[in-house]
């Protein structure tokens, strides 16, 4: 298991950058520009050149990084011991009757002071 691996910086990575964004500039540009063409034609054109900037983002180092940080949440949630719906439900009424007391008290709180205020404003 590789922890803290170190990633070298690959070559061209600023090149591979400045291709993603010319990409995302494409598709924005050209779905601004064939706004008279169907929203289907467009739709893929942009789904096809983001594919494509994804595609070359994730072959520069951050893009490596990224996919691994990926693997490792992913490794991670399978880990969690996720609660039974038996006790979802009973820490969901606990928290209800908390609010609820809590709710109640603010409200005779605010009564009493609005009740005294009255009595001494007049």
């Amino acid at each position: 298991m590789k922890h803290n691996a170190e990633v070298q910086k690959t070559r061209h990575d600023g090149a591979k950058w400045a291709a993603v964004a010319i990409l995302i500039a494409l598709a924005v540009i050209g779905n601004s520009y064939f706004s008279d063409q169907a929203l289907l034609y467009r739709v893929l054109g942009v789904v096809v050149l983001g594919a494509a900037a994804c595609a070359i983002a994730l072959v520069t180092t951050k893009g490596r990084e990224l996919a691994e940080l990926a693997r490792n949440a992913r490794k991670e949630i399978q880990r969690v011991v996720w609660p039974t719906r038996q006790e979802t439900i009973q820490t969901t009424a606990i928290v209800l009757v908390a609010v609820l007391i809590v709710g109640l008290m603010l409200w005779l709180i605010d009564t009493i002071l609005g009740w005294a205020m009255s009595g001494i404003i007049g």
